[in-house]
């Protein structure tokens, strides 16, 4: 077998070397492409078993997040219950007469109220009504009203407030100061 011509060897290397050459082109253009596809299609697949075990969490959890919706539509409805509806005006007298139970801001008259949208969300369910009012009382009164009436209804809020000092010729009256400001309440929606 060492009896093998030179020429011979040489061919059996070229058949080598040209062997080689094919196989480092197949690994290249077959392998390797189908290892990559392989590689991304386990990507894939572990994407998908994330998404089915949030999916599969989710479900485990829809009796909690069925009894907080639950929960929180009959707060809803409570806090709506509340709202103005019907004859705004009337209810507008009654709910502030009843928060300023102490009449410590005296309040000469109630103008109409100025309906219009909330303009903060689109397709916003609510609507709103501004009050504008003008009354007398002392700083610390005016100032312990606002804060008790903003704290005791989420649906309204006070807005454009201005003081000024009321102009009593009287030494008990000296410190009265005139507020005025509008009350932006939401109104319950009709066709609940």
């Amino acid at each position: 077998m060492n009896k093998i011509s030179k020429e011979k060897k040489q061919q059996i290397v070229l058949v080598f070397i040209g062997a080689s050459i094919v196989i480092a082109i197949l690994w290249m253009l077959v392998i390797k492409m189908q290892s990559e596809k392989l590689a991304g299609i386990q990507k894939k697949t572990i994407e998908m078993q994330e998404k089915v075990g949030k999916a599969e969490s989710l479900l485990k959890k829809s009796a909690e997040i069925e009894a907080t919706l639950d929960t929180e539509t009959k707060a809803l409805e409570d806090i709506e219950e509340t709202m103005a509806s019907g004859d705004i005006y009337l209810w507008l007298i009654n709910m502030f007469n009843h928060f300023n139970d102490e009449k410590k801001i005296a309040v000469a008259d109630f103008p109409r109220e100025i309906s219009g949208d909330v303009g903060l969300l689109p397709k916003f369910p609510y609507k709103a009504v501004v009050f504008p009012i003008k009354g007398t009382g002392f700083y610390h009164d005016i100032g312990r009203f606002l804060a008790k009436f903003e704290n005791s209804f989420p649906y309204m809020r006070i807005q454009n407030l201005e003081l000024a000092p009321a102009g009593k010729s009287d030494r008990d009256d000296a410190e009265k100061l005139t507020v005025k400001f509008e009350i932006v309440a939401l109104v319950k929606p009709n066709d609940k």
